[in-house]
C-alpha cells in the first residue's frame, strides 16, 4: 500500500492461520450467528405476540435480545468478509464506527440489567406500587435512554480518534475495539481520562446499583415466605446468572485491551471470540429455560410443529 492507503486502512492481525483454516471458520461463525439470530428472535417473537408476556420484566428481556442481534449483526458480517478475504483490512473511519458501537451496545446491556434489578426490586420489594411507577411510559423512557446514553457517552473515544495521527497500521485483533488507539503516534492523556470516567459510569456504578438492588430483594425475601422465596429466585436467578457471564466477559476484554503482555495469537483470538460468540448465545439460553413463562410457550411452540 502507498502512504495515503495506510492511513486509511488498518490490517488485522488477529487471525490464527487463516490460510489454512479460513472455510472452517467461516462455517463454524457464520452456523453461529445464524444461532444467535434464530434463538434471539424466536424468543422475542414469544415475548412480542403474547400479550400475557407484554410485562415490564419481559419488555426488558426481549430488548436485551434484540441488543444482542444488533451488536452481532455489528460484528458478523465483516468478520465473515474477512474470512475469505486475501487480506483482512478495514478502513480508519469504518474501525472507529465499528468500536463506537461496540461499546454503545455493551454498554446498552448494563444499562437494561441495571433496569431490570430496579425493575425486580419494585415487583418484590414494594408490590402495591408496582403499577404505578413501572408504568409504559416509564418502560419507554428506560428503553430509550437505554440506548441513547450510553451512545452519547461511548461516542467521546473515537470522535477525538478521528484525526489522531497513526504511526502504526496493523490491529492485533480481529475486530476494531479500544485497542486501536494503540495504533496512534502518541497517548492522550485527555482521551485516556475520558475513558476511565465512561469506564466508571458504565461499569462499576450498575453494578454496584444492581448488587445493592438485589441484597435488598435478599433480605426482603429472606423474611418473607417460601412461595416469597421461590418465586423471587425463578425471575431473579436469570438476570444474575446473565449479569454475572456479561460481566466476566466484559474483564476479558478490558485485558485485552490495557494489558501489554504478549500473550501467544491464539491466547488472543480466544479472548476475542469470548464476547462475539458466547454471550449473544447465552442470553436466550438461560431467559428460554429459566423463565418458567418464555419456556411454557416454547414448548407449546416446539411441540406444536411437531
Amino acid at each position: 500500500m502507498d502512504n495515503e492507503l495506510n492511513v486509511t486502512y488498518i490490517t488485522f492481525d488477529g487471525h490464527v492461520e487463516l490460510h489454512k483454516y479460513r472455510y472452517l471458520y467461516f462455517v463454524i461463525m457464520f452456523t453461529a450467528y445464524i444461532l444467535i439470530i434464530c434463538s434471539n428472535s424466536t424468543i422475542v417473537g414469544i415475548i412480542v405476540i403474547n400479550k400475557a408476556l407484554h410485562e415490564p420484566m419481559y419488555i426488558f428481556i426481549a430488548a436485551l435480545l434484540i441488543n444482542s442481534v444488533i451488536y452481532s449483526t455489528a460484528i458478523y458480517p465483516k468478520l465473515l468478509i474477512d474470512f475469505l478475504s486475501e487480506k483482512q483490512i478495514i478502513s480508519y473511519s469504518a474501525c472507529l464506527f465499528q468500536w463506537f458501537i461496540y461499546y454503545t451496545l455493551a454498554s446498552s446491556e448494563f444499562f437494561l440489567l441495571s433496569v431490570m434489578a430496579y425493575d425486580r426490586y419494585v415487583s418484590i420489594c414494594k408490590p402495591l406500587q408496582y403499577p404505578t411507577i413501572m408504568r409504559k411510559k416509564t418502560v419507554y423512557i428506560f428503553l430509550i435512554l437505554a440506548w441513547i446514553l450510553p451512545a452519547c457517552q461511548v461516542s467521546g473515544g473515537p470522535l477525538m480518534s478521528v484525526n489522531k495521527k497513526l504511526c502504526y497500521f496493523v490491529l492485533k485483533g480481529i475486530i476494531c475495539n479500544s485497542t486501536v488507539q494503540k495504533l496512534h503516534c502518541g497517548s492522550s492523556t485527555m482521551q485516556n481520562i475520558y475513558g476511565l470516567i465512561v469506564f466508571v459510569i458504565v461499569v462499576p456504578l450498575p453494578l454496584l446499583f444492581i448488587l445493592f438492588t438485589y441484597t435488598r430483594i435478599l433480605i426482603i425475601t429472606y423474611r418473607s415466605s417460601r412461595e416469597v422465596r421461590r418465586k423471587a429466585a425463578q425471575t431473579c436467578l436469570p438476570h444474575l446468572l446473565v449479569l454475572i457471564n456479561f460481566s466476566c466477559l466484559s474483564t476479558y476484554d478490558v485485558l485485552l485491551a490495557r494489558l501489554e503482555t504478549n500473550f501467544p495469537k491464539t491466547v488472543y483470538l480466544i479472548m476475542s471470540l469470548q464476547m462475539i460468540l458466547y454471550h449473544p448465545l447465552f442470553n436466550p439460553i438461560i431467559y428460554g429455560l429459566k423463565m418458567k413463562e418464555i419456556y411454557k410457550h416454547l414448548k407449546r411452540l416446539f411441540s406444536q410443529d411437531k
